[in-house]
């Protein structure tokens, strides 16, 4: 994988993550990583369309919109195997396969986040080394970013995130991986109880 995919794995995964406190400052960080390495012009002005509507929003908006956005009943939530298996029970098992994936390259993984979280797979893949299991990961986030994509308004600034991967990044998936990952989710039960649950 060329250094200029690794740089664009590693700001996207930055613009998915929660806006938290340190998010403008992270900006700065952005900038830095594309004047050192981002060459081509067709994705250096991709980013400046996908930049400049989140920049122009105020912390507050910004985490608004995100939310909105990246709901976990949404049809574009941040989590792999959501996309992949719904609310199947194959999804424990899926989860731990990717968790060993990222454990064995020496890789950190983001506290508080499952194995399958979007964000983190991408600055996964930017800083692996690159093998077998890393490619197959490429193509499963591609199908699951396109999936992403088919969903989200056309007018939602995040959409321009997805698409740079699509066109810089990730392969166009087949109709058979499309098909797959139809076939194989379960939707979720997300209508809502007639009582409430109680947690000890």
């Amino acid at each position: 994988m060329e250094q200029q995919e690794r740089a664009l794995l590693a700001i996207t995964s930055r613009l998915l993550t929660y806006p938290n406190d340190r998010f403008m400052v992270e900006q700065k960080d952005i900038k830095t990583c594309i004047m050192e390495n981002i060459e081509s012009l067709p994705l250096l002005m991709d980013l400046e369309k996908a930049l400049t509507p989140l920049n122009s929003l105020t912390l507050k908006e910004l985490r608004e919109l995100y939310v909105a956005t990246f709901d976990l009943k949404s049809n574009v939530g941040l989590y792999l195997t959501a996309h992949e298996l719904g609310d199947s029970n194959k999804r424990g098992a899926a989860l731990i396969k990717l968790q060993k994936i990222v454990n064995n390259a020496g890789f950190e993984r983001t506290e508080g986040e499952l194995s399958d979280y979007i964000p983190m797979l991408l600055e996964f893949l930017a800083v692996a080394s690159w093998d077998s299991q890393h490619e197959r990961l490429k193509r499963r986030l591609a199908v699951a970013v396109q999936r992403m994509l088919t969903h989200m308004p056309e007018n939602n600034p995040y959409i321009a995130i997805l698409l740079m991967l699509m066109e810089h990044v990730f392969p166009a998936p087949n109709k058979e991986e499309v098909e797959k990952l139809e076939f194989e989710r379960e939707d979720a039960d997300l209508e809502e109880l007639p009582y409430p649950i109680m947690y000890s």
